[in-house]
C-alpha cells in the first residue's frame, strides 16, 4: 500500500485493508509507524547498480545448521550464476543412456532461472544466521528476480529437510546501493572479515572455512561464479604491502561504509 494515498478523516478508526483489522489512530505518526517499511527493505533499483545485500533468519534463527546446508546454498548460487549450456543439457536429455535420475535433474536445470547475464557476484559470506552479498546488477529488475528465486528455493529446501513451515527469513531481503568507490572497496573487506572472524567456529562444525569469497581474492581458489577482478584491479599483485590481503588486515574504517552496513545483525 502506498502511504501517500492514505487520507485521514474525522473518524478515529482506520482499517488496515490488507488485514481487515480495525485499529485506533489519532495522529499521523501512528500511521507512519504502521506503514513505514523496515530499514533498507525498500530498494533503489538502478541499471548497472552496485549493492550490499543481506538477510537473516526469522527471529535470528540459524539458517545454516550443518555443512550440507551451506553446500546446498552454494550450489544454488552456482546454478543461478554460471551460464546455462542448454544445448549440452538437451543433448544429454535425449541420450538413451542417461539415467532417470540424471534426466530428472536435467529437466529441473532447464526450467531453472539463470542470471549469469544479469548478476555479477563480487563478494559473499555465509554466516550461521545470515548472509552478505556484494553484487552488480545489469538491469533495474535483475537483483529482485535473483534474490526472490534464491530465497524461495532455499526456504523450500530448508523447510522440507527440517520438517517446518512458515517463513525462513525475518523479512524480505534488504539492499543498500553502493555509491562511492570507497564503499565499493571497503564493503568487500567488511564482508570477508565477517567470515574470517568465525574461522575457529567453522572448523569445529566440520567446515574447512566459513564460506566466503575471500580465497578467490587472495589467489587460493578460482570460483567461476565469483567476480573479484573489478575490486582486485585497485590492488597490487606483486607488492604484498599493497595487496588485497594486506588491505583486509588493516583496521576497519566503518565510517566509510556506515551507510551500506546491515543494522543489528
Amino acid at each position: 500500500m502506498n502511504f501517500n494515498t492514505i487520507t485521514i478523516s474525522d473518524q478515529p478508526t482506520i482499517y488496515l485493508a490488507l488485514q481487515g483489522v480495525p485499529l485506533q489512530h489519532n495522529t499521523i505518526s501512528d500511521l507512519i509507524e504502521i506503514y513505514m517499511p523496515s530499514k533498507n527493505s525498500v530498494k533503489q533499483y538502478t541499471d548497472k547498480g552496485y549493492y550490499h545485500i543481506y538477510n537473516r533468519g526469522v527471529e535470528k534463527r540459524i539458517i545454516f545448521q550443518d555443512v550440507q546446508d551451506y553446500l546446498v546454498f552454494l550450489s544454488y548460487l552456482k546454478n543461478y550464476l554460471l551460464p546455462k549450456n542448454e544445448e549440452e543439457l538437451k543433448t544429454k536429455l535425449s541420450d538413451p543412456d542417461t539415467s532417470y535420475t540424471e534426466r530428472d535433474k536435467i529437466i529441473k536445470l532447464l526450467r531453472l532461472n539463470n542470471f549469469a547475464d544479469e548478476i555479477s557476484l563480487l563478494a559473499y559470506c555465509l554466516m550461521p544466521n545470515h548472509f552478505h552479498f556484494s553484487i552488480k546488477q545489469k538491469s533495474a529488475i535483475s537483483m529482485d528476480k535473483f534474490m526472490n528465486s534464491l530465497g524461495t528455493r532455499y526456504s523450500m529446501y530448508f523447510n522440507k529437510k527440517y520438517k517446518r513451515v512458515g517463513p525462513l527469513y525475518q523479512d524480505v531481503y534488504k539492499a543498500v546501493q553502493v555509491v562511492t568507490e570507497e564503499q565499493f572497496l571497503h564493503l568487500t573487506r567488511y564482508i570477508h572479515k565477517q567470515a574470517l572472524a568465525l574461522q575457529g567456529d567453522a572448523l569445529q562444525h566440520g567446515l574447512t572455512e566459513q564460506p566466503s569469497s575471500y580465497l578467490d581474492y587472495v589467489g587460493k581458489r578460482k570460483t567461476e561464479w565469483v567476480k573479484p577482478d573489478e575490486v582486485l584491479a585497485f590492488f597490487s599483485k606483486t607488492n604484498r604491502e599493497l595487496s588485497y590481503e594486506a588491505f583486509v588486515k588493516q583496521q576497519d574504517e566503518f565510517t566509510i561504509i556506515k551507510d551500506v552496513l546491515v543494522e543489528d545483525i
